[in-house]
């Protein structure tokens, strides 16, 4: 049941939407009822559910929580696509030419802090009706303490959001302050000067929602439970523990991670009440009427179609979803795989990736011929490409097998040959789990944690705690269910099945498969590969790199493993090969974090400082 969203828009009307001034918290009440009418059981359960609509956030490019601006494109798995001239302020992103006015970080900030007000708001409003609430039953506590735990929990993650962008030294804003000021100047120093770093204040609103939520939500499947909280508080941990470049106030919390992921692994479930496990196929996770419920969500942003309404509460904010053109109604050219992601993919005679980036020394995978792409589909790849990326000569879904650029790649010199696909829609879903007249629509949850994600990180756990055959037993898990599916060949005229030379060589289960689009290969890795940390490590980077390829995560685990310098100048030097815009890119070692927006800081008057990674 997704009810939790559909009256997002209602909600966000009558307690305040975003506007656009610069206030460090600018929300101002405007209201259809007044606080007053709303302290009540319903009132709060509005009030709750325009907390939750916020993860709609309806910025379409600088803000949505598949953070593909930042995580994809900045980490270098895609390219901002469309011309060069279209959204200067995420070209700018793209190339590396980053500075603190750059207006898409002011927009995320804003809307990083709208969700903590929201949060606020609900605390702020139950707290005044405490005695009434706390004798209403819940799921298993009382009304009032899951309310507060449901606020709580989104008070961390906002703040978290804004802490993997803009460093851990950004204001907490509390439910002291928010009682104090609409829009408070929480400064993120203190009185000698020194960065206020907020991880444990932000663990402590996780750690509440984890003690106090119930562990599902039966009757309303949307909200966050237990197990969703467990997972944001070990991913908080293991980020605070992680190395950056010796800055942004980290210590070591691995043994709380390490707890938190094990409670997850042995006893997590979703709102269906089914344990966390991986789904029986990756495809299936992008499948609309299978990605939601398949046992692999740990937290989703949920979506639904109701309606005939173009996008109804599917909303293309909450992700980015906009097609290539070539799907049908409308389309954008933004969010391209980049050619790095794509020969990343190319697997060795073992069905193992290249480790040490030998792949950047073959040809790319697909090129162009007098103004005609092609793709080489006899080498073979992770059978996972073509779930993450549309790729000319291979079926986009069920829609078709595109062979021209036109409605498929704007500027093929700008974005490169390759389309975002995951997130799309099939045509067998219009009228049903997509609305007919908008292709971008789609009833698919978007996964902000899912369980493949918990499996890598107790792997990564593991990794430090010297337990390397451990960890590659966790990997390998992962890896192999990459073997349970492939992008079948079709006839691209008619769209049904048909022979081809094409095969999956699937090492797991020592097996070969006919009839696939394209050549793909997957094998697990050797019990060799886990002798060592470095070897350890390689692979569950890698992995991470490939399993979650276009769900924006990639920049945050550069930056947090301290290795973004390294990996973005790498990236930079191959992919210039191909795009000229990136001739004179430069990576700056220090940038782990994003600059605090300079809007901000001036708004702010002197209380907020900028982070040390941008003095």
């Amino acid at each position: 049941m997704k009810r939790l969203f559909i009256y997002s828009m209602l909600v966000a009307s009558s307690l305040g939407a975003m506007t656009s001034c610069s206030d460090f918290l600018d929300v101002k009440p405007v209201g259809a009822v007044s606080e007053e009418e709303l302290l009540n059981q319903e009132g709060v359960n509005y009030a709750i559910t325009g907390m939750y609509s916020s993860m709609l956030t309806q910025e379409y490019f600088a803000a949505p929580l598949t953070n593909y601006a930042y995580g994809d494109v900045l980490g270098g798995s895609a390219n901002k696509g469309s011309t060069f001239t279209d959204q200067s302020d995420f070209s700018n992103l793209e190339t590396y030419a980053i500075t603190t006015d750059n207006g898409y970080l002011n927009t995320k900030w804003k809307v990083v802090y709208e969700g903590v007000y929201r949060a606020n708001n609900v605390i702020n409003m139950i707290d005044k009706i405490k005695d009434e609430l706390s004798s209403v039953k819940g799921v298993s506590k009382d009304f009032y303490t899951e309310a507060i735990a449901q606020a709580r929990f989104f008070r961390g993650f906002w703040h978290f959001e804004g802490m993997k962008l803009f460093g851990a030294a950004i204001p907490y804003v509390g439910s002291e302050e928010f009682a104090s000021d609409v829009n408070p100047k929480v400064s993120n120093v203190d009185e000698s000067g020194n960065y206020i770093y907020i991880w444990d204040k932000v663990a402590e609103d996780l750690q509440f929602a984890y003690d106090n939520l119930p562990d599902i939500w039966a009757s309303d499947k949307g909200r966050v439970n237990k197990w969703a909280a467990a997972a944001f508080l070990a991913k908080l941990r293991l980020y605070q523990s992680s190395p950056y470049n010796g800055t942004n106030g980290t210590s070591d919390h691995w043994a709380d991670a390490k707890a938190l992921l094990e409670a997850i692994i042995a006893n997590g479930q979703d709102n269906n009440g089914t344990k966390f496990k991986l789904a029986d196929t990756y495809e299936d996770l992008f499948t609309a009427g299978s990605a939601d419920w398949s046992g692999e969500s740990v937290f989703d942003i949920q979506r639904t179609i109701s309606g005939s309404q173009v996008i109804t509460n599917s909303i293309e904010g909450s992700w980015h979803t906009a097609p290539p053109g070539g799907m049908g109604t409308s389309g954008w050219g933004f969010y391209q795989p980049s050619y790095e992601l794509v020969n990343s993919h190319i697997v060795d005679e073992s069905g193992l990736p290249y480790l040490d980036k030998s792949y950047q020394d073959k040809p790319a995978l697909t090129t162009l011929t007098d103004n005609i792409p092609h793709t080489d589909l006899e080498v073979f790849t992770d059978p996972r490409l073509d779930i993450s990326t549309g790729r000319f000569d291979v079926p986009y879904w069920d829609w078709t097998v595109p062979s021209i650029l036109d409605g498929w790649v704007r500027d093929i010199a700008n974005g490169g040959p390759y389309m975002n696909k995951k997130r799309q829609p099939k045509k067998a879903d219009k009228g049903g789990t997509s609305v007919s007249t908008e292709t971008s629509s789609t009833a698919k949850n978007y996964h902000l944690i899912r369980y493949a994600d918990v499996l890598l990180w107790y792997a990564e756990v593991l990794i430090h705690d010297g337990n390397y055959k451990e960890a590659g037993k966790y990997i390998n898990e992962v890896r192999a269910r990459a073997a349970n599916s492939y992008v079948k060949g079709v006839d691209a005229a008619t769209m049904l099945p048909t022979s081809t030379s094409y095969v999956l060589d699937d090492k797991v289960n020592g097996k070969l498969d006919s009839n696939a689009a394209a050549n793909y290969r997957v094998g697990l890795y050797p019990d060799s590969q886990f002798n060592s940390k470095d070897g350890a490590l390689a692979a569950l980077r890698f992995e991470r790199k490939l399993e979650l390829a276009m769900e924006g995560h990639r920049w945050y685990d550069l930056a947090r493993w301290g290795i973004a310098y390294d990996e973005i100048s790498n990236y930079i030097t191959y992919e210039k090969r191909h795009l000229g815009k990136f001739a004179n890119c430069v990576y700056n070692a220090k940038w782990v974090t994003l600059p605090i927006p300079n809007d901000q800081i001036v708004t702010m008057e002197g209380v907020l400082v900028q982070n040390e990674n941008w003095k």
